[in-house]
């Protein structure tokens, strides 16, 4: 996949495993220079035909002597293209090289101490003679291939770094890519600026105009249809999508009836009042509640909601004359994870789109090329407001799997009015945006309590807020006591229904962030 215009400079990744191959590729575009994932087996033949700036060589979990360990073509190396190893890249360059790996059962894992050797070495100019650095390694390279000079140690790796300036390769043993080695992206940035000479040019306006030029380009004067649901993804396309074809573009906001407190009516300011988007808000909190009577099961819920969304949508789309693309909220990532040949099958493409017999669009996916940070900064310099830019995840289904049992309008609205106090709250506490998610849960069961000088019988509440990076794993967020008394006091007399706040202190794993 090439996502940018030939002139734009790439740096291709070579992905040999790593699960900090898209870590690779975020850091290389942090340092303003677009990168792209690609397998470890590419030819040195479509590395070349493809020009790319420079290439980085992921770690991977082999070690480079176990039977079917991943190889790069070695002749990729005799190209003259900049390259620059990590973890598994030292040991692939030394091998390929003619350096040696001895196997030792010595491993170096977590924090190190990196002492540079070289005063002189291109890659760590700039860096003191120590420092931390974060290693994940058993077997490391003993001595370096003809040519190469060590440049830098730690107290267990006599090769942490190693350099041939003439031919242009640098490696580490260690991984500069993660946020604990200290001069980790000062590294990158050298080897991207100063040794491959890649201007740091690659900007959020230049991915919009880049970006609506390749739309224009694909779409001429067909119209365009796109599902709108006020989340992250699929508002960032509208609003590129809408600077790119203005009103050939029409947008179909399925309003299940299952979002926060106030947020259909956001998206409706935002899209129709603010961008002037050709919207068509579609009202059907009814139609899924009819669906939806008496289902507790959490996957016949997202099943439900799901399939109702579509033939929604498509009832809609096939009212309107001339549509011949059909735009989704595809991001990098979800391309990386369909398209690896060599890649555990993570899961399914999600846009996946089941359409009915005789209706297909062709889709246009201008996101395709962008990690979810990226979409929101693209978002920001769109003029999208943040609150749909830094909107939180949110469950397709929506607060249906915030409630735990059956679904009601009596609940949806218990729950939205809990959810809007929680977020509230927190928001205003976290105004580094520190936390990663929180919301309010509306579980199945009643309890006692005593309001004023009579005996309730009514719902609890559970609030949930985590902290994480990714939401792979993640930890239950210490909220201050204040903050958590707060939004207890609040929720009981603010919301008909509620007698009860418990606050969730479950990790992930064992638990999940959601509780459907």
């Amino acid at each position: 996949m090439s996502g940018y215009h030939d002139e734009q400079a790439v740096v291709l990744v070579l992905d040999f495993g790593a699960q900090y191959a898209q870590l690779i590729a975020r850091r290389v575009r942090e340092a303003r220079v677009y990168s792209e994932i690609v397998p470890f087996d590419i030819t040195a033949d479509e590395v070349a035909r493809r020009k790319p700036a420079a290439l980085i060589l992921s770690g991977g979990p082999a070690s480079v002597y176990a039977e079917g360990a991943p190889h790069m073509d070695p002749a990729i190396l005799e190209l003259g293209i900049p390259v620059l190893g990590f973890c598994y890249g030292i040991q692939e360059m030394a091998l390929h090289l003619g350096g040696e790996i001895p196997k030792t059962d010595i491993g170096e894992y977590g924090f190190a101490e990196l002492e540079v050797l070289d005063a002189s070495s291109r890659l760590l100019e700039g860096l003191p003679e120590r420092s931390q650095c974060w290693m994940s390694h058993r077997d490391s390279v003993g001595t370096p291939p003809p040519g190469f000079t060590v440049t830098a140690r730690t107290a267990t790796t006599a090769v942490a770094a190693m350099e041939d300036a003439s031919r242009n390769l640098y490696a580490t043993q260690f991984h500069p890519e993660v946020a604990h080695t200290e001069y980790g992206q000062q590294i990158i940035r050298t080897f991207l600026h100063d040794i491959a000479g890649i201007a740091p040019t690659w900007t959020m306006f230049n991915i919009i105009e880049e970006t609506v030029e390749r739309v224009r380009e694909q779409v001429g004067s067909d119209r365009v249809i796109c599902g709108l649901s006020g989340g992250v993804d699929s508002s960032v396309v509208a609003a590129l999508l809408h600077r790119a074809i203005g009103d050939q573009l029409t947008c179909v906001f399925v309003d299940h009836g299952m979002l926060r407190l106030n947020e259909a009516e956001q998206v409706v300011h935002t899209f129709r009042d603010t961008f002037h988007v050709n919207l068509i808000h579609v009202e059907a909190e009814e139609r899924y509640l009819r669906l939806l009577a008496g289902v507790s099961d959490p996957e016949a819920k997202r099943r439900i909601i799901g399939e109702e969304f579509w033939k929604v949508f498509f009832e809609e789309a096939t009212k309107l004359e001339g549509v011949k693309w059909l735009a989704q909220g595809t991001l990098y990532p979800d391309v990386i994870e369909s398209g690896n040949k060599h890649a555990a099958k993570i899961k399914s493409h999600h846009n996946l789109i089941p359409f009915p017999e005789g209706v297909h669009f062709d889709l246009i996916e201008p996101l395709k090329a962008l990690f979810k940070d990226e979409v929101r900064a693209v978002g920001s310099e769109l003029g999208l407001p943040d609150e749909i830019v830094h909107r939180q995840p949110f469950p397709g289904p929506g607060l249906a799997v915030r409630i735990i049992g059956d679904i009601t309008h009596e609940k949806l609205e218990k729950l939205r009015h809990a959810d809007a106090i929680v977020r509230e709250e927190i928001g205003a506490w976290d105004t580094k945006r520190e936390v990663w998610q929180y919301f309010a849960v509306l579980p199945d069961i009643k309890s006692v309590g005593v309001m004023g000088d009579e005996r309730t019988y009514e719902n609890p509440i559970i609030i949930r807020a985590v902290a994480s990076a990714d939401a792979m794993t993640a930890d239950w967020a210490r909220l201050p006591h204040e903050l958590l008394a707060r939004m207890s006091n609040r929720i009981i007399n603010e919301v008909d229904g509620i007698n009860r706040v418990a606050y969730d202190i479950t990790s992930k794993p064992p638990g999940t962030i959601e509780w459907e």
